[in-house]
């Protein structure tokens, strides 16, 4: 048996309409309950919530209808914001830029992980001088389920780089063998704790590495959250010459976004309150550089994180490891962030809930040059949502702005052989 689509359950249920009509014989409108406190975004038919931002409400019996039928089939739509079904890639949230249009993936499985062995090494690591030692160094935190399937390329990243200038770190699933990790990356994955999208756990596993490089050493002076299907896109010299030039952290601070309240309301109405009202909430990229002050103002945190680690009772609209870093640092230090992330991603035309994901037959020079070459979106420059949607610029000049994407992803595990076949050429010269 073919499953009906949305589309033709759209149609069957709007063909019924006429008939509503007929057999509503009743002159008297339905009233109609707004709720600002409750349901920001709903309006209540009779105890029944329903998304008010569909359309216009009106009290009339057929309105009530349409708008019940376009609430179902738009919850019939409801796309998942994450990379549904890659279990390999579980430290990817992937909700930023995702579309409504994919039907919801699966119900996770439920996790439980204990965070109070945490609390003692978050503690100490707050302590820690906030000014790094001189010289330098950039803590590269890797964020991986299993293996790095770019290693190989990592390694001739790092392969001329003085040792006193870098660290790396690396957060994997408990169950994964140490023996996967070699060169650059041996003995140097940290106490780790299973992670899972749709949970405070990839916050806490970011959180874990921030820690450790804290306390590991003093000279840390920026901490970089990498992904699995990460790569870089210039040489260690150039990465390390943006990152230490700069006093301000580099990460995603978008307001007004799409999905936002979704977002913020996905433990309960009021569960993120009175720490967090969604005025003050702010969605961004899970990958970030973080200067050693803003490294410390995460570790020390507490308030936020005890919202943050709540379940979800929508896990569909779970993703806190892209609104926790964002919102924390918004508050704290706004001004001392440039609300940008430098891990370029490329969520153009896709419809499905997943950013593009490069294949083997598209990795060329000419890729690595447009990447490099593309502005990142800075939070700040759209203060609204027409203005997002519009492109516009609320400051001139702060669209002078241009930062250089450092990172890239997502590319496929198959694409090492051409990446390879590029980096001393390409990739890895300035």
């Amino acid at each position: 048996m073919i499953s009906p689509t949305p589309f033709s359950l759209l149609c069957a249920l709007m063909l019924c309409l006429p008939l509503a009509v007929f057999f509503n014989s009743s002159p008297t409108a339905t009233p109609v309950t707004i709720s600002a406190v409750d349901a920001p975004n709903s309006v209540e038919f009779s105890g029944e919530v329903v998304d008010a931002h569909l359309r216009p409400v009106s009290a009339n019996f057929t309105d009530k209808l349409e708008v019940g039928l376009m609430q179902t089939v738009t919850r019939l739509n409801l796309g998942s914001r994450g990379d549904a079904g890659v279990a390999e890639e579980d430290e990817e949230g992937d909700g930023v830029g995702d579309s409504p249009l994919s039907p919801p993936p699966p119900s996770p499985p439920p996790i439980r992980v204990d965070y109070e062995d945490d609390y003692a090494k978050l503690a100490a690591a707050g302590m820690v001088d906030s000014r790094p030692r001189r010289p330098f160094k950039v803590a590269f935190m890797f964020l991986t389920t299993g293996a790095l399937p770019f290693a190989p390329l990592w390694e001739a990243f790092f392969r001329h780089a003085p040792a006193k200038l870098y660290n790396v770190y690396v957060h994997a699933d408990p169950l994964t063998n140490s023996s996967a990790f070699s060169g650059v990356f041996a003995n140097k994955v940290i106490d780790s704790k299973p992670t899972r999208r749709y949970s405070p756990t990839l916050i806490s596993a970011a959180r874990r590495l921030l820690a450790h490089a804290l306390l590991h050493d003093g000279a840390n002076s920026h901490f970089a959250l990498i992904s699995a299907s990460c790569i870089p896109l210039h040489s260690f010299k150039f990465t390390y010459k943006t990152l230490t030039s700069s006093r301000k952290s580099f990460i995603e601070i978008l307001p007004n976004e799409p999905g936002a309240y979704e977002r913020w309301s996905a433990r309960g109405e009021s569960a993120m309150l009175p720490d967090i009202p969604f005025e003050i909430s702010r969605i961004g990229s899970q990958f970030w550089v973080l200067t050693r002050r803003h490294a410390r103002t995460v570790v020390r945190d507490r308030r936020m994180w005890a919202r943050f680690k709540q379940d979800c009772t929508r896990w569909y609209d779970c993703y806190p490891e892209e609104s926790y870093f964002p919102t924390l640092l918004s508050v704290r230090d706004e001004k001392g962030c440039v609300p940008a992330t430098l891990t370029h991603v490329d969520w153009g035309g896709r419809v499905d809930g997943h950013p593009r994901s490069y294949a083997v037959e598209e990795v060329d020079e000419e890729l690595i040059r447009r990447l490099r070459s593309e502005r990142p979106r800075y939070g700040d420059e759209a203060v609204t949502e027409e203005e997002s949607v519009m492109g516009n610029v609320s400051d001139s000049g702060l669209a002078k702005r241009w930062h250089p994407f450092l990172f890239a992803r997502k590319f496929e595990p198959e694409a090492l052989g051409a990446l390879m076949g590029i980096a001393s050429g390409v990739i890895l010269k300035d």
